[in-house]
């Protein structure tokens, strides 16, 4: 398998190069604009070295991914038609038609669908018909696709947060002993590696920088959830649903917040902007580096203490408790972080003056 790792890390470092070019033939490049503040023309093609990557080890290990024809194909329309987006910007109502599609045939085909949300409440095993698991199953697939793309918007962000998410299902897995799933895990960030090494410009400098593209994301956005579904559903399982929130605590959390706050302001929810919280961190004073550093250190924490209250079988009610309470906090946090922000920085120049005058005073004694 180590032989089989150091191919794929090769591999998915090769496409990079060869994608970069057919891509500036193309012009599959991300241009700067008033919300991209890139300098030059950067190759969209992360995320599709990442799926061909992927998309090898499968054809040498077919059944890593289970159902492994199924995932492709539905992978496979939905990294092609980020593909189109990228390079033609297409209409949010037609992707999520798409999306839509694909999750219809992944429950139809793959019998993959959230039959049960676990004891979330503290009253029993909350249990789904037909028709409801379908759809929440289906607003799952939306919701992680479009969580991990709306979260692209600084270098290394979308492969750090990927890379913790993948790493903690692959931890999972692991001690259940499902070890299928926890090499394909582990193939995806070994695969994801090379990219976040290129798009922070290591080793090689700015000018090989490649961006994911929404081919990527949504990439690892319905594979999180092909996953998730896997290890929640069933009657052994490696993880609970509650834990799956604490692994895409991240995206979920800033997806749903600026969700809200768009409509609230009367705009569509899929409405670009700049209010997420990488650009937060960076309004307030936070490099690149350490806004990058922060987002990934944060959601660490969280799917941490999701690995933690798995390990240790904390009751879901409270987990779901705890959740539902960070979610809150957050978005509070995010809603009023101009005042807060105001308000620390009134602290400080205060604590300042208190501090200077009190040495005035020790200088003229």
């Amino acid at each position: 398998m180590d032989s089989g790792l150091a191919l794929i890390f090769i591999f998915s470092f090769a496409s990079l190069f060869v994608l970069r070019k057919v891509a500036k033939k193309i012009q599959l490049v991300d241009v700067p604009s008033g919300r991209k503040q890139h300098l030059g023309s950067i190759p969209l093609i992360g995320g599709l070295a990442i799926f061909g990557t992927v998309t090898l080890a499968l054809f040498m290990t077919p059944d890593l991914a289970r159902d492994t024809n199924l995932y492709l194909f539905c992978a496979s329309v939905l990294v092609f038609t980020g593909a189109i987006d990228d390079k033609y910007d297409i209409s949010f109502k037609a992707r999520l038609v798409i999306q839509v599609m694909m999750s219809i045939i992944m429950i139809k085909f793959g019998s993959l669908y959230l039959a049960s949300l676990g004891n979330l409440l503290g009253f029993g095993n909350l249990t789904l018909n037909t028709p409801l698991s379908y759809l929440v199953t289906t607003l799952a697939v939306l919701g992680a696709i479009n969580a991990f793309n709306m979260v692209d918007g600084i270098d290394g962000l979308l492969g750090g947060l990927a890379t913790v998410t993948f790493s903690s299902l692959g931890y999972l897995f692991w001690l259940d002993h499902q070890l299928d799933l926890y090499h394909f895990c582990l193939v995806i960030v070994i695969a994801t590696i090379p990219y976040v090494m290129l798009n922070l410009g290591f080793p090689l400098g700015q000018r090989f920088k490649v961006f994911m593209g929404d081919a990527g994301s949504v990439f690892i956005g319905f594979t999180v959830i092909w996953l998730l579904v896997n290890g929640t559903q069933g009657e052994s399982t490696p993880l609970r649903p509650v834990t799956a929130l604490w692994l895409i605590a991240l995206p979920l959390m800033d997806m749903t917040t600026i969700m809200i706050r768009r409509i609230r302001k009367g705009q569509s929810p899929f409405k670009p902007d700049r209010e997420h919280l990488h650009h937060i961190c960076q309004r307030i004073g936070l490099s690149q580096r350490m806004t990058l550093l922060a987002i990934c250190g944060l959601a660490s924490l969280f799917a941490y203490i999701g690995v933690l209250g798995e390990q240790a079988k904390v009751s879901e009610s409270i987990m779901f408790s705890a959740f539902l309470t960070l979610f809150v906090t957050y978005y509070l946090s995010i809603t009023h972080i101009w005042r807060i922000t105001a308000f620390l920085r009134k602290i400080n120049i205060n604590m300042t003056e208190i501090f200077s005058k009190r040495a005035n005073r020790e200088n003229r004694s």
